[in-house]
């Protein structure tokens, strides 16, 4: 919570943004904070409206993303140091794993910004609710579970990148408040939010009119924070939960696409796909333009944005610049775009070159050079990251292996992907690992029984989205997955863990998927494994570093530390132990 004392300005500031003001200083030199905002500002619904919108502005700047990104990729064995990262100190640091608490990206300032702003709506929102009769109660519930699940969205976050931290459901309005809050454990704030998502979720916007589809994605809906509760639950290990959760994800999703159908919207190429079969019945987005062509599901999702499959995304203009809008420059700068050939980072070798030298770690070797994924992730020619970077990725069959073809990146200050926070297949494969958590490893017959059907529900699933991936019109027994080879515990967590990766690289989730893993198994063995795979770091160090569970997470800012004497900072990257801190061996 450094310089706390300025986030009262911050949520001011992004009120003038939204309004259209001329300036947040003179704004501010009207009146003193609290008579503005107890006199002058919440009165009406356009005020809690043009806040509402400030949250989400904040969570679309740069600073945001580029966190997402590099707290959910820039450990883990996806990325490498690309293009002219000597002059970008801090992000090399983290790729080379030699971060320290004075790196930039150690800083959580935007997402506490976020969670004040979330709390100072849940303050004001009643008082504008009692004044302006056109702000009904319904919509105030609803603003209320709105703001909630962003707030839990930021905590989550932060949770995952520094496990303990401050936790507050308090609004910070004056500057005479104590913000040098003490960090509360991972799990105490993991329940929390819970708690308080499954407390509102009832009052959550189902669906947006038709008037505003952009809403139905763009915005925190019912479905989103079944998301949430779906992931969180998984982190919890209360798996029977994080199933119930996903279904009802899913069901959602299938009852929308039985809406379009019905409407006559959907296309059998391209869009919407109405081949039940091939997806086992999910409602995924179509990856075939035609017999020979392939590439629509990158379009629709990763480009056109609002898609059938997305849950929940951080949207963006789609001509930002000509507009005068906000573009997704972090990705631009991460990833790459029209002035390079990579950003700051790049593909690890391990995933680049995967199939080319016939490792077949990350692709499943059945599939060869026909996984879609394998072009729409990387452009392999460029050594650089194609998705969300390139405008379009086509891919033709030609033989055994797909041809791709990679159209023209986007402008860095141009960029107008949508930021994917969930999407179907993420929640498909949440599901099939708590089912695989949930199976028992034994020969006993009674065990293989039990076992039997959850391993066919969580193939299916995992099956529906490999088969999607797959650059052929019509799928034969030799292209597709097996269950057969995935009939234990042991296996089919793998299978699912690496479905995972290649179906949601570079998305921001691979390293949060190490940390889960990890904390699922009470031990660092799988994230070790990974980071063996990294480039250009000093491997004994890395591997004699996480043996301990401290070193999975990231260090508290020095500046935070300096201000907030209630914060103890990690023991794996500062003097001191401390006990209550888990080595494994």
């Amino acid at each position: 919570m450094k310089k706390m004392k300025r986030i009262y300005s911050y949520i001011i500031c992004a009120i003038c943004a939204v309004c259209g003001l001329s300036s947040c200083g003179d704004f501010l030199e009207i009146k003193s904070q609290d008579r503005i905002i107890l006199e002058d500002f919440w009165k009406d619904k356009e005020d809690i409206d043009n806040t509402v919108a400030g949250c989400y502005l904040a969570l679309q700047s740069s600073d945001a993303i580029s966190r997402m990104i590099v707290w959910g990729e820039g450990r883990s064995d996806e990325v490498a140091p690309g293009t002219n990262i000597n002059q970008r100190a801090d992000l090399e640091e983290v790729l080379q794993e030699t971060i320290t608490a004075m790196n930039s990206y150690a800083n959580w300032e935007v997402f506490y910004k976020v969670i004040n702003r979330c709390n100072t709506v849940m303050l004001y929102a009643p008082t504008v609710a009692a004044e302006d009769p056109g702000y009904t109660q319904s919509e105030l519930r609803a603003t209320i579970a709105e703001m909630t699940a962003l707030r839990s969205l930021c905590y989550f976050y932060l949770i995952r990148t520094f496990r303990d931290v401050p936790f507050t459901r308090q609004a910070f309005t004056d500057d005479d408040q104590r913000m040098d809050l003490p960090a509360t454990p991972f799990y105490d704030v993991l329940d929390s939010l819970i708690y308080d998502l499954e407390s509102v979720k009832n009052d959550a916007v189902r669906r947006y009119p038709d008037t505003k589809p952009l809403y139905q994605t763009g915005r925190i809906t019912q479905d989103a924070i079944y998301a949430m509760l779906c992931e969180m639950y998984l982190w919890k290990k209360d798996y029977q939960k994080c199933i119930s959760y996903a279904d009802l994800v899913i069901e959602s999703k299938k009852l929308q696409l039985q809406e379009k159908r019905s409407l006559g919207r959907v296309s059998t190429n391209g869009g919407l796909s109405s081949n039940d079969e091939r997806y086992n019945g999910f409602p995924l987005v179509s990856n075939i333009s035609s017999t020979t062509v392939y590439g629509t599901a990158y379009q629709s999702i990763f480009v056109d944005g609002n898609s059938q499959e997305t849950i929940f995304e951080l949207a963006f203009n789609a001509a930002p610049k000509s507009n005068n809008m906000p573009s997704n420059s972090a990705v631009g700068e991460l990833y790459g775009n029209s002035g390079v050939d990579q950003g700051y980072m790049a593909p690890s070798s391990y995933v680049l070159n995967d199939v080319a030298n016939d490792n077949y770690a990350v692709y499943d070797k059945k599939t060869k050079k026909i996984d879609g994924r394998i072009y729409m992730n990387c452009n392999a020619e460029r050594e650089a990251i194609s998705k969300f970077v390139h405008r379009d990725v086509e891919i033709t069959l030609s033989g055994a292996e797909g041809k791709p073809s990679y159209y023209s990146k986007f402008d860095t200050d141009n960029n107008p992907v949508n930021w994917i926070i969930y999407r179907l297949s993420d929640i498909m494969l949440l599901k099939a690992e708590a089912l695989a958590e949930t199976l028992v490893e034994s020969d006993d017959s009674t065990m293989i029984s039990h076992n039997a059907p959850i391993l066919q529900q969580a193939f299916n699933l995992v099956s529906a989205i490999s088969k999607r991936s797959i650059c052929k019109y019509n799928l034969e027994a030799a292209d597709t997955l097996d269950l057969k080879d995935y009939n234990t515990k042991s296996l089919m967590r793998e299978l699912v863990m690496k479905e995972r990766q290649r179906e949601l690289m570079f998305e921001g989730k691979r390293w949060y998927d190490l940390v889960r893993y990890s904390l699922r198994d009470n031990n660092t063995v799988e994230l070790s494994q990974a980071i063996q795979h990294r480039d250009g770091i000093n491997m004994q160090y890395a591997q004699n570093f996480f043996r301990k569970m401290d070193a999975i997470f990231w260090p508290y800012s020095n500046d935070e530390v300096k201000v907030n004497t209630n914060l103890k900072q990690n023991p794996s990257y500062g003097s001191g132990e401390n006990n209550s801190y888990q080595t494994t061996k």
